[in-house]
């Protein structure tokens, strides 16, 4: 099913499925037993436009950590568990919101009931998260290695198993650090499950190479109308997830708002440090809530032609630089005059 089409699903106060907007994710990489550490960075991430946040949850002290965490936060908070279906019960009784579990790592059928008849006494959701390393042996031979088959089927099995014990309240997740492989998986899964789906690339790596797989692989499935919820798995600060994840949603049209900044690569006609004044710019921009575009030109003779359409933008020259809306000069002032100038006229904008 398209995202639309999905079961609507609440996660505490935020909605997915049906016609609600993707959802963004992120994970603390705190120990969820450091209670105030955890909720700093969960502070942070709230900031930054985090919509709900995952926490490892390894140990019965993270799981009872979770009760006074959750009275600091405003967000959903998500447990993920693996292997003891007791940390998961533990999770629910301490106000977990959701929690992520595989079936078919927390044992029996019975453990897993134990989960499941806990989470529909809090009426929580729980996300069935499978990872293209964690499939069953017998699947992994059926198709001769790891594959989006074999992905997909590992999940149906364990929601499944779940709509046997009479809970469809399911949240889907199929991860995989293979990019056109994640991508093919999440076409199977949509066309044969009502539930919402969380998409990543899982294991997608470092920032650089992080984001470049993460937007190649969430803006094919995200443009193809698959995804309630996403997350940009990075091995870094949790915060450069959600700025990634604004605007991939962004700039596929899924969410408005904030200012985007373009800015010319630079060339042989550039007067002013082009590079350090954009992301000068970028910056200064971030607590500024108007949904426009702003272009940082670095050559005084093309800018205002190459910015016209930005809503308004600044064109360094040799010691002096000029403001421009739509692709008119508004006022000429000194190199070190231009953000204080551009700053003041998007302080001052009228929609």
């Amino acid at each position: 099913m398209l995202r639309n089409e999905t079961k609507e699903i609440r996660i505490g106060k935020v909605c997915i499925g049906g016609s609600h907007p993707v959802a963004i994710q992120s994970m603390t990489n705190t120990k969820t037993e450091d209670v105030q550490a955890t909720v700093n960075q969960i502070l942070k991430l709230e900031a930054a436009g985090c919509e709900i946040i995952r926490c490892a949850v390894p140990t019965l002290e993270a799981a009872e950590a979770l009760k006074e965490i959750k009275k600091q936060i405003h967000i959903p908070l998500v447990a993920d568990i693996h292997f003891d279906y007791r940390l998961a019960i533990a999770a629910i009784e301490n106000g977990a919101d959701k929690i992520r579990i595989n079936p078919g790592n927390i044992g029996s059928a019975d453990r897993v009931r134990a989960v499941v008849d806990k989470a529909k006494e809090k009426k929580i959701p729980i996300r069935v998260g499978v990872n293209s390393g964690s499939l069953e042996k017998h699947i992994l031979e059926k198709n001769g290695g790891v594959s989006a088959e074999g992905i997909v089927e590992s999940a149906l099995d364990k929601v499944h198993m779940i709509e046997e014990m009479d809970y469809d309240n399911l949240v889907v997740s199929i991860k995989s650090s293979d990019v056109l492989m994640c991508v093919e998986a999440h076409e199977q899964i949509a066309r044969q499950c009502r539930y919402p789906l969380h998409v990543g690339i899982t294991e997608s790596g470092t920032v650089y190479s992080g984001n470049i797989k993460s937007s190649v692989g969430l803006g094919i499935i995200l443009h193809a109308g698959i995804g309630n919820t996403i997350r940009v798995s990075l091995t870094g600060d949790p915060i450069e997830e959600i700025k990634t994840a604004k605007l991939i949603l962004k700039t596929l049209g899924l969410r408005k708002g904030g200012i985007e900044v373009v800015s010319c690569p630079t060339c042989g006609r550039t007067k002013i440090n082009l590079i350090e004044l954009a992301n000068k710019v970028e910056h200064m921009v971030a607590d500024i809530p108007l949904n426009i575009k702003v272009a940082v030109m670095g050559c005084v003779v093309n800018g205002p032609g190459e910015a016209k359409e930005a809503d308004i933008g600044i064109a360094g020259g040799v010691g002096e630089g000029l403001l421009i809306k739509k692709g008119e000069i508004i006022k000429k002032v000194k190199e070190e005059e231009l953000l204080p100038a551009l700053r003041q006229e998007l302080l001052n904008w009228k929609e």
